[in-house]
């Protein structure tokens, strides 16, 4: 069980050690593995589908930078100065909820904190779980379920909290 070949001993993505985990569940019979040091995090479940989560980097809360171009932005209501958004921190798929059974995350109204789980981001056949990263109330979701999602897309427009 050589933890290190080619990777640093800390890297808990190694594929050898995910390998192993797996191999772990499937000789104990364990539905789930959910693996936290430091700021990385890995979790495996067993289901439907073969998930693995793992803490992406950081989403940004950030004010709009400008207005969006008046081009084909008639559907687009006027920009609140007071809105902060919710952007993508990869590329990948947009998923609202973990499963498609599942209710969606969150939903318009719904009020959020940093560590509130807003959707799902698949990229490359990994599940990554985002977080909010900043406090508010959701006003509008800016994709739709299944999206290809750019790096820095807007996904949420949310109210500060006050």
């Amino acid at each position: 069980m050589s933890s290190n070949g080619g990777s640093g001993p800390g890297d808990v993505f190694d594929v050898r050690k995910v390998r192993r985990l797996v191999e772990l569940m499937n000789e104990h019979d364990l539905g789930e593995i959910d693996l936290r040091q430091g700021d990385q995090r890995i979790r495996l479940r067993r289901g439907q589908e073969p998930v693995v989560a793992m803490v992406a980097p950081p989403a940004v809360a950030q004010a709009p930078a400008a207005p969006a171009p008046s081009g084909d932005s008639s559907a687009t209501p006027a920009e609140d100065p007071n809105a902060i958004y919710i952007t993508s921190p990869m590329v990948g798929t947009f998923y609202s909820a973990s499963t498609p059974e599942d209710p969606p995350l969150v939903k318009v109204g719904d009020q959020v904190g940093s560590d509130t789980v807003v959707c799902i981001l698949e990229a490359m056949k990994v599940f990554n779980e985002i977080p909010a990263e900043c406090s508010g109330s959701i006003v509008a979701i800016l994709v739709e379920n299944g999206d290809a999602i750019e790096y820095g897309q807007k996904l949420f427009r949310l109210e500060p909290a006050s």
